[in-house]
């Protein structure tokens, strides 16, 4: 029926068929491979400085400080106009301005809720902060930027680009976890609606991301540039949460400290630099705000550094302030907050300005009064510097593995269904902080984690015992760095972990599982904190 030519022929086209899908396959398994490893696949910390048997000789701590607006350039994007005012943008039905003339609306996509959120125009400016120390040969750098969080390999990216002629030991960043700033994770970047959803990450504008890494870099290396000698003061104060804070998941535990370092020039009254840690959500502004803001941390900062106004006002420090956020895990949050304005009057319960500026303001009051009390304040009288530094990987689960291993969010998936991150912990004389890479449940640090009847894994409280009593074994104050080095979510006591009927507290599941790696990621975090802590602890 047919030629020896024809089959032949068709012989040939099926092989180059097949050839050409093989290829294809090929190369679409090293796009994919190359998607899974990501960026620094080899990166890995595993150390501590100085090095436990090397002899230490604090001097007087040297400390500087820069900082870098993070604010976008909204000339790059293009402007829109909310039609019908529900703060998402509508195909069909909402206009814009098509800067690039690309056919499509390019936003500023807003973090923290739903996605679909652009900004409209800027409140105040986001920042990264930085803050060097060096003291008995080691040099330490903590940033914090205001940002929703950032993926580890966006930090090592920064570690990677500095100038190594300023020897710089290590630098710890931490994620102030606003809900009112620009998408860094590609989770709620919007880029096309399937079948009545909303799909992310495809939307995600890369060059903010390129802006940060450039700002922080200069931070980075401005504030060690301007190291010089000075005093350190501490403080802790406990803030009662009516009015500040609430717990919206059981078991209600929470740490209701502020931790506060004062740095002045030497036997000067003068500040150079406030850290404040304490945690909370920043997203006193809810869902429908569309104007960039670093949420209640900006009045925070304005407070301390120059005041708060009257009535009832406090004068402020001065020098730079820095906001280190804290345990958000929980969820410690003001949504549900009624928030008291200082003059002893108006209260703010909806998501407004005024609610966040109240919070913040008032923070700012605490914070100051705090570190003008002879009773709280004492001087940290031998700063000497240790660090401990180490990369672990945590098994992951459920949605955020598969988004792990195309290489859509969090970069660097390992055989064995495993993500990497890092912990670290710093002493600063008589102060140990504990860098965690997400928002840690606070029962995880401060005792009371649960196995009630019905939860899902049969099992005892796994992460024992509470970090702080390993924390506070030799440190005069003690606390958490929130969103350190990473962003991987929530990080719930395995015990706790309450997907399936039937529910341990509510007759429905309680929200926090939905954005966590998976039930093993807490025992993974707890055994590596204690060990870092164990190591910083024979420093002492």
């Amino acid at each position: 029926m047919f030629g020896e030519d024809s089959f032949f022929g068709r012989h040939k086209i099926f092989t180059g068929v097949l050839t050409v899908l093989l290829l294809l396959l090929i190369i679409g398994g090293f796009w994919l491979r190359s998607r899974m490893i990501g960026r620094h696949h080899d990166y890995e910390l595993d150390f501590l400085i100085p090095a436990a048997e090397a002899a230490v000789t604090p001097g007087q701590i040297e400390v500087g400080v820069a900082k870098r607006s993070i604010a976008p350039d909204f000339s790059k994007y293009d402007e829109w106009v909310d039609v019908n005012g529900n703060s998402k943008y509508d195909e069909g039905v909402d206009t814009y301005t098509d800067r690039n003339g690309n056919g499509k609306f390019d936003g500023i996509w807003i973090a923290g809720f739903g996605t679909n959120r652009p900004a409209t125009g800027m409140n105040d400016d986001p920042w990264v902060r930085a803050i060097a120390l060096r003291n008995n040969g080691v040099t330490f750098v903590m940033v914090t930027l205001d940002s929703v969080g950032i993926f580890h390999n966006d930090f090592v990216d920064i570690r990677k680009s500095l100038d190594e002629s300023l020897d710089i030991d290590h630098v710890m960043f931490s994620s102030t976890h606003v809900h009112e700033t620009p998408d860094t994770m590609k989770i709620w970047s919007y880029a096309f609606r399937f079948r009545g959803l909303d799909v992310p990450v495809f939307g995600y504008a890369e060059h903010y991301m390129d802006l940060i890494q450039v700002e922080a870099k200069d931070a980075i290396e401005e504030a060690v540039g301007r190291l010089a000698p000075a005093d350190m003061y501490c403080a802790q104060v406990e803030i009662e949460p009516e009015g500040f804070v609430n717990d919206s998941r059981d078991p209600k535990i929470m740490d209701d400290t502020m931790y506060l370092m004062r740095f002045t020039k030497p036997d000067r009254d003068d500040t150079i630099a406030t850290v404040v840690s304490w945690g909370n959500h920043p997203e006193t502004l809810g869902g429908k705000n569309t104007l960039i803001t670093s949420d209640f941390p900006h009045w925070l900062r304005e407070g301390v550094e120059n005041g708060v106004p009257e009535p009832n006002g406090v004068e402020g420090l001065g020098g730079m302030c820095l906001y280190f956020q804290g345990m958000v895990g929980g969820l410690m949050t003001q949504l549900h907050t009624t928030v008291p304005h200082r003059d002893g009057k108006r209260k703010f319960k909806e998501d407004t300005f005024e609610k966040a500026e109240s919070l913040g303001y008032n923070l700012a009051i605490v914070a100051c009064n705090a570190l003008r009390s002879p009773d709280l304040v004492w001087k940290n009288e031998a700063p000497e510097i240790h660090i401990a530094a180490k990369t672990f990987r945590a098994p992951v689960q459920g949605v955020f593995k598969y988004a792990m291993m195309l290489g859509l969010i969090h970069e660097g998936y390992y055989l064995g269904g495993t993500s990497k991150s890092e912990l670290n912990v710093i002493r600063i004389g008589d102060v140990v902080m504990t860098a965690i890479p997400g928002e840690i449940y606070p029962e995880i640090v401060e005792g009371g984690v649960e196995a009630k009847p019905g939860r899902d894994f049969d099992i005892p409280p796994v992460e024992v015992p509470p970090l702080r009593t390993v924390m506070e074994g030799k440190a005069r104050m003690a606390f958490i760095v929130g969103l350190a080095n990473d962003q991987i979510g929530y990080i719930i006591p395995k015990s706790q972990w309450d997907v399936e009927p039937p529910f341990v507290y509510r007759d429905k599941s309680q929200y926090g599982e939905v954005n966590s790696g998976g039930p093993d990621v807490a025992p993974t975090i707890h055994a590596g904190a204690m060990e870092l802590l164990n190591r910083v602890n024979g420093t002492f």
